[in-house]
């Protein structure tokens, strides 16, 4: 019968269209999709992840404009660091990707964004602690703040989030020595720029570094205070600079979800609080420093500090030095 006809032309279209979309999914971020990945003029989606935005992420994270945790997807941070790099090219910036800044920012490096990375037994070997306790207080105890994983440690190194790790590397459990993995590939922080000024922008969420002429060296997404606990303004300086910092928490913060009456202290570890560096600033108790948690950069509230990625603050840390000037100011346009 007609109705039953009908019924098996739908079936059989579904089942066609299923065919037709599911290699375009199981392929659409393997590492020669990625490389191969162009603009033709339309922005992707930002509730996935997207070859193209991946290539972007990493082209950017090498020209010293960090869009933050390289995940793939179209979000805030990325749209802030295209648009810094746009500003600091002399390029228009208002559709965020544009042909001009896609043609600039391949000008810079024409080597593949994903790349084969052998494991060594500095990847895998630990030690790790099981589980990260979400309670400030709980994490007193520990010897060190660790990471949780291989692949967590994994997707830091490479300024990449666990999920688009497990996403270019199906099946891949990360803790075998000599296992082959793919991961972006990075350019070398050998020697960068010293810089002679750094600005925070309380409004945009971000941190820029300046040349003593001016010039615009490095830009990275952050989180910037908050209601409870302002960002400081105006200027400060830098006064310390300090590698795997302890963190020490006294009970006048007054934080949310913080019981305790008596001050203690956590250890150092990527997972510490501050991360891995604390560059100290003129102010008591302020400075600009790491996290446990790169993904929530810029899109989680800071207790007064400026927060950043474990590696982009440790970027940072290389280009500054004692007395230079971080200048405090309230969402304007950028410095040229």
């Amino acid at each position: 019968s007609r109705p039953e006809a009908s019924m098996r032309q739908w079936i059989i279209a579904l089942g066609f269209t299923a065919l037709l979309q599911l290699p375009a999914a199981a392929t659409e971020v393997k590492p020669d999709v990625i490389n191969a990945a162009t603009f033709a003029g339309k922005l992707p989606s930002e509730d996935r992840i997207n070859p193209l935005v991946v290539k972007v992420q990493v082209l950017l994270d090498r020209a010293r404009f960090s869009p933050g945790e390289i995940d793939g997807r179209f979000g805030d941070n990325l749209e802030k660091a295209l648009r810094a790099f746009a500003e600091a090219n002399g390029l228009p910036y208002g559709k965020v990707l544009t042909p001009e800044i896609w043609s600039k920012l391949q000008q810079g490096s024409g080597d593949p964004v994903i790349v084969e990375y052998v494991l060594t037994n500095q990847d895998v070997k630990g030690p790790f602690i099981d589980k990260l306790p979400s309670k400030l207080e709980d994490k007193k105890s520990l010897k060190r703040l660790s990471y949780t994983s291989s692949k967590e440690a994994l997707a830091e190194h490479f300024h990449m989030s666990e999920d688009l790790l497990a996403e270019i590397n199906p099946g891949k459990k990360f803790d075998r020595v000599g296992d082959k993995i793919n991961v972006a590939s990075l350019s070398a922080d050998k020697q960068l720029s010293k810089v002679s000024r750094v600005e925070v922008d309380k409004g945009r969420e971000t941190v820029r570094t300046f040349a003593q002429d001016g010039a615009l060296v490095a830009f990275y997404p952050a989180s910037v205070g908050s209601g409870e606990k302002p960002t400081p303004s105006g200027t400060l300086k830098v006064v310390s600079i300090q590698p795997n910092p302890t963190y020490r928490y006294d009970p006048k913060y007054k934080f949310k979800g913080v019981e305790s009456t008596k001050p203690f202290t956590i250890n150092a570890g990527p997972n510490n609080p501050v991360g891995t560096m604390w560059i100290g600033l003129s102010e008591n108790g302020y400075g600009i420093h790491g996290t446990a948690e790169p993904s929530r950069v810029s899109k989680s509230e800071s207790h007064g500090c400026v927060r950043m990625t474990n590696w982009d603050v440790e970027r940072l840390a290389k280009s500054v030095r004692k007395g230079v000037e971080v200048n405090f100011v309230e969402g304007k346009q950028a410095s040229r």
